[in-house]
């Protein structure tokens, strides 16, 4: 497995060889994946942002579109919706991304001071590419098959770790051509993401494979159908566990980076993985130390 070391990423710099970041998703949608449009007015988004922060998130992922099949969103609508978002956590010394596909509302974001960009679609517009190289952002490349917005029923493949890979390669080289520097540019095979949930497991088995391309891995797992499938059609608010055991898997295989909805439980069990590699002290010693607890 390739170990990624240092990494500055807006104000925060990141020792992805000894560090995991915790990645908090924040959506200001109608129809969210998990929370159903609880957080999509402006307030409440906002306030769900500082509670994760609160709560140990290292980075905020704001979303103003899902990657689902539907409707356009036009594009001021999505940029008045994550726009304010970015501008209300300016200060806070976390990482700020948007989940966005739309390379003007990304221009939008970063000059809101926005230090991310997460494409779900792995650059499906190369204008993507040209507006993260036009500023101090980093970029996700995410593995996706679908046009933006539009179905991709049954999908297949050979080797999916092969082809994920692949793709990735690819977008790197991509985002290369077009002026995005190698240590701006964050991966994520996209689970679940037109892959059904056997191609989600072998990602995850085999997730040091795509570890091995370089760039820090990000792994988008949090309460997925596949965790639910694998468990027994859970509904999304019953998949925390399966989350969670996901999630420490991976990142024994490299993932550094965890998207997630659940902030507090997934920060204790990042933490407690990298207490146990030895990456980081214990909060406090007391249990048999000389004056402590038997």
């Amino acid at each position: 497995m390739t170990a990624v070391g240092r990494r500055r990423i807006g104000p925060r710099e990141f020792d992805f060889s000894r560090q995991v970041a915790v990645m908090a998703i924040v959506n200001r949608t109608p129809d969210s994946f998990y929370d159903r449009g609880a957080t999509f007015e402006l307030d409440r988004a906002v306030a769900a942002a500082h509670a994760a922060l609160d709560e140990g998130a290292d980075w905020v992922d704001i979303g103003g579109a899902k990657f689902a099949p539907g409707p356009p969103v036009p594009i001021d609508e999505e940029a008045d919706r994550v726009v304010p978002v970015v501008a209300a956590l300016a200060g806070t010394a976390a990482v700020v991304s948007v989940d966005t596909f739309q390379p003007e509302v990304a221009r939008r974001a970063i000059d809101a001071g926005a230090h991310v960009i997460n494409d779900t679609t792995g650059i499906h517009d190369p204008a993507m590419a040209d507006v993260v190289a036009d500023s101090d952002a980093t970029i996700v490349i995410t593995h996706s098959l679908a046009a933006p917005r539009t179905p991709h029923p049954a999908p297949t493949y050979g080797d999916v770790v092969a082809e994920v890979s692949t793709f990735l390669r690819e977008r790197i080289d991509l985002a290369l051509a077009h002026g995005v520097p190698p240590e701006r540019i964050v991966i994520d095979p996209g689970h679940d993401l037109n892959k059904n949930t056997r191609h989600s497991l072998e990602l995850t088995r085999r997730l040091d494979e795509i570890a091995s391309i370089g760039p820090p891995l990000l792994v988008a797992l949090s309460n997925k159908d596949f965790v639910g499938e694998s468990l027994g059609r859970r509904d999304r608010r019953d998949r925390l566990a399966g989350s969670l055991a996901a999630a420490v898997y991976c990142i024994g295989r490299g993932a550094r980076i965890v998207r997630v909805h659940n902030v507090r439980e997934t920060v204790d069990a990042v933490r407690m993985v990298e207490a146990i590699e030895g990456w980081r002290e214990p909060a406090f010693l007391e249990h048999n130390m000389p004056g402590g607890a038997a």
